[in-house]
């Protein structure tokens, strides 16, 4: 006869405990990796969705001393904030279609002018947007040019800044890397990639409710020279996003970019807002999550 089944493994084999449960009970054993308050730090959400629930991810998020978990759907933001957390990058708009083109301006605006309602509405600071490829002839659109990308993104965004400036909400202009073909790690045709061409449609908008999302690891493969770049750029810097390069791994010691300097970076310009965590864990999502935080913790 089989010997009989401990309570704990009853539940994992029912699936009531999980392993993300387990690694949460882990970290709160561990205590926080983020102590010394200088860098409020969040979780992208969509990054461990293969590893863990959203549930589990606030947990361990919370128990590391995060401040946000990110990129979560207005309809999920109770399980937030029963860990304490806030949405501190909300989603809109997608960043295939976006506001270089006219053609997408309806679907671009109406998901923007939701996210900054429903993120004044909890008290959330950022709203995230892209924009768009240069070509969206397979989705409808058409090829446009870089400057008339410029001139369209302004004109696109002028139409919703000012709901924006009376909610107290951010538009956050992402620039994305264009040279990585891998799904997710780049994005191939994207129009804004490079940081001086999103800083140049936010300078023209003229708002200071327009700001840049400072993601430091597709400037690196794009542009570097990325603590000059946070020095130049430190007025127009609304959220920045974190990853190892190559590969959007973790912050380790296997990728380039040397964190700690970039985060004093922020630190030195007065940075008040928050880094994402968006690396895709290669190991454990749990250890991996607390070294990026404690890296990032300067």
């Amino acid at each position: 006869m089989a010997a009989p089944m401990t309570r704990r493994q009853l539940l994992l084999s029912t699936g009531t405990l999980t392993a993300g449960a387990a690694v949460a009970a882990a970290d709160r054993r561990a205590g926080p990796a983020a102590n010394r308050g200088r860098i409020r730090q969040s979780v992208c959400r969509w990054c461990f969705e293969k590893h863990w629930d959203l549930d589990t991810t606030c947990r361990v998020a919370a128990e590391l001393g995060c401040h946000s978990v990110e990129l979560v759907e207005p309809e999920h933001w109770p399980v937030l904030k029963k860990h304490g957390l806030i949405c501190a990058l909300t989603p809109a708009h997608m960043f295939i279609r976006g506001m270089n083109n006219p053609a997408h301006w309806d679907e671009c605006l109406g998901a923007l002018r939701k996210a900054i309602d429903a993120s004044a509405a909890a008290g959330f600071p950022n709203v995230i947007t892209f924009t768009g490829l240069a070509d969206t002839t397979a989705q409808g659109g058409s090829s446009v040019d870089p400057e008339e990308g410029i001139e369209n993104c302004v004109a696109g965004y002028k139409k919703v800044i000012g709901q924006a400036e009376k909610a107290g909400v951010n538009l956050c202009l992402e620039m994305l890397n264009s040279r990585v073909d891998t799904f997710m790690i780049g994005v191939p045709g994207y129009q804004g990639d490079h940081t001086e061409y999103c800083v140049e449609i936010i300078r023209r908008v003229g708002s200071p409710r327009m700001k840049l999302l400072f993601d430091v690891f597709h400037v690196q493969i794009m542009d570097g020279d990325l603590i000059r770049r946070i020095h130049e750029h430190k007025d127009l810097i609304g959220h920045v996003h974190v990853a190892g390069n190559p590969g959007r791994g973790e912050l380790d010691d296997s990728q380039e970019i040397n964190y700690p300097p970039v985060m004093k970076a922020l630190v030195d310009v007065g940075y008040q807002g928050y880094v994402g965590q968006e690396f895709i864990p290669t190991r454990d999502p749990a250890a991996s999550l607390r070294q990026a935080v404690a890296v990032c913790d300067v």
